[in-house]
């Protein structure tokens, strides 16, 4: 199966450097489903890394695009009522005509990250538990039945409309590389989804541990989409792109870029190089990458992204 790649919309690089509007993160949407892009992601962060909301820009992209699957990288759940995110899911699964990808994550646990769980008034300790809880009772309101709940939120024969375009809810995809999240996407959800750390035979490593949870569990491991979330320099000379993904990385996160290689799946290099470290994930097993560049010119990077998959295939 050929590989799958997507573009992470740069949501948090506009807000860091000032432009708050939406109208040219939109119209990348547009451009890449007119080149064939497979998905866009959009990553969520109330108040540690500000950005845009991204259910509501998946909302405004779902409406202008045909083809392109578009997901989140990755969605905070705890941070949001369970009722509440299944219905603006459902309603954008019918928006987008099946094409949502729920990417979910459990939350580093950093000071910025403990701020903003508690800015939301949402626990920090147990989150995992709530996270899972919350899937559960999406997955069950998105089935269209009545609902009685009682757990961490109650429901008494809820019933939610509109139900979604995909029958039982779009793909939930978790990521993580420790034994316990391997064992969460094996046991509960359609995809594993990853960012790091180390390279595409790491990568393979952990997607084995998957594949024997789900057979644990007596699911289909091949139900199970292998993905991967990974960032991009590429530039022909190599200083040039390695200086490039350290000031990316260093901006981004605040910490030094030589940290933050070590937990990500990073690559500086030329496209050669690219093609040849994302196929270690295709021999791994992987079929959908999701690419972020570290470049300021997403069109132009688009374009790279295609070309990419061509040497791929």
């Amino acid at each position: 199966m050929p590989l799958k790649l997507g573009y992470l919309l740069p949501t948090r690089e506009r807000i860091m450097v000032g432009k708050h509007e939406t109208d040219d993160i939109i119209a990348l949407g547009d451009l890449a489903d007119q080149l064939g892009i497979d998905s866009v992601w959009i990553g969520d962060s109330l108040l540690a890394k500000p950005r845009h909301d991204p259910l509501t820009l998946i909302a405004a992209i779902a409406a202008r695009t045909e083809k392109v699957k578009i997901g989140t990288a990755v969605l905070l759940p705890m941070l949001r009522n369970p009722v509440l995110l299944a219905h603006q899911v459902a309603t954008l699964d019918q928006i987008s005509k099946g094409r949502v990808i729920l990417g979910i994550g459990t939350a580093r646990d950093v000071p910025a990250i403990r701020a903003e769980f508690e800015a939301a008034g949402v626990p920090f300790e147990k989150r995992i538990g709530r996270m899972l809880e919350q899937m559960r009772l999406c997955r069950a309101l998105w089935a269209g039945e009545p609902v009685d709940w009682d757990g961490l939120w109650t429901v008494k024969q809820g019933e939610l409309a509109p139900k979604p375009y995909t029958p039982g809810g779009p793909e939930i995809w978790s990521g993580g590389g420790v034994e316990a999240a391997l064992k969460r996407s094996g046991r509960y959800f359609d995809g594993w989804f990853p960012s790091g750390a180390g390279t595409g035979k790491d990568w393979a490593e952990g997607w084995m541990g998957v594949q024997k949870f789900a057979k644990e569990a007596e699911r289909d491991p091949s139900a199970i989409t292998g993905a991967a979330y990974v960032t991009l320099a590429v530039h022909d000379d190599q200083p040039t792109a390695d200086a490039e993904l350290d000031a990316y990385l260093e901006g981004y996160y605040l910490r030094p870029a030589e940290e933050i290689r070590k937990q990500q799946y990073c690559f500086a290099g030329n496209r050669a190089g690219a093609v040849d470290w994302l196929g270690e994930f295709v021999a791994g097993g992987a079929s959908h990458v999701s690419v972020r560049f570290t470049g300021s010119d997403d069109a132009a990077q688009m374009e790279e992204l295609v070309r990419i998959r061509e040497e791929l295939a």
